[in-house]
């Protein structure tokens, strides 16, 4: 089904576009991969980079799940580690913006698109790093996983999302770099584009039929040409 879907939308059909934020416009993901390995050291703990790399693109709950299960008690203090310094560079420091990010957002804010962010970030975080990086002009709306009960990979980010471009969700564009998000846009029946961070799409993923592209700029060429 999800096949199906991806294979046959048609990309002029869209009416509004939906991003993720960390990992796709910002290069937020290696940034803050890095911090928690310094938290790990600092605590004397072990760094689980297999662990690590299946919480990028779920929301706070999910990740507290996960984590849980790796680091047992030792987790509180290690959240706290990583989130103090975390917070000490994002809040204060931008983050580059990732290849072809401005010239997308400038091509769909010129073709009258309305766009949004769908991010398991915490809003007031997420609200700030699109304000330091410069980029918050471009966003209609700005949706968090601290609003859904259902993090990604459920679809319920988008959904909420594109209720509030008033756009249905299947006329909308979604742009992914992690596997847990592509889960969510096409769940949310979404015509959804994955240009890969940290993480590949794994097989399960590509089974979906949606469009895997190396940047943002290769989406840009193709909307164009669409």
């Amino acid at each position: 089904m999800h096949r199906l879907h991806q294979e046959t939308w048609n990309v002029m059909n869209y009416q509004a576009a939906i991003f993720d934020m960390d990992g796709l416009l910002l290069d937020t993901e290696r940034v803050c991969m890095r911090i928690f390995k310094e938290a790990c050291e600092v605590q004397n703990l072990p760094f689980h980079e297999d662990v690590y790399l299946s919480i990028i693109g779920r929301n706070a709950a999910g990740i507290e799940v996960i984590f849980r299960k790796a680091y047992g008690d030792d987790l509180d203090r290690l959240h706290e580690e990583w989130r103090t310094r975390y917070n000490g560079v994002v809040k204060h420091q931008a983050i580059p913006v990732k290849e072809g990010v401005v010239e997308l957002l400038e091509w769909l804010k010129e073709q009258g698109t309305p766009i949004a962010i769908a991010t398991s970030t915490a809003k007031d975080v997420a609200k700030k790093k699109i304000e330091l990086a410069g980029i918050d002009k471009y966003f209609d709306n700005l949706t968090t996983g601290c609003e859904v009960a259902n993090g990604k990979p459920h679809p319920e980010i988008y959904q909420l999302a594109a209720s509030r471009l008033n756009v249905e969700p299947q006329y909308c564009l979604a742009f992914e770099d992690s596997n847990n998000g592509v889960r969510a846009a096409v769940a949310a029946k979404m015509m959804t584009y994955q240009i890969p961070d940290l993480v590949q799409p794994c097989n399960e993923v590509r089974q979906f039929g949606h469009a895997i592209l190396p940047s943002l700029h290769d989406v840009l060429a193709q909307l164009k040409t669409a």
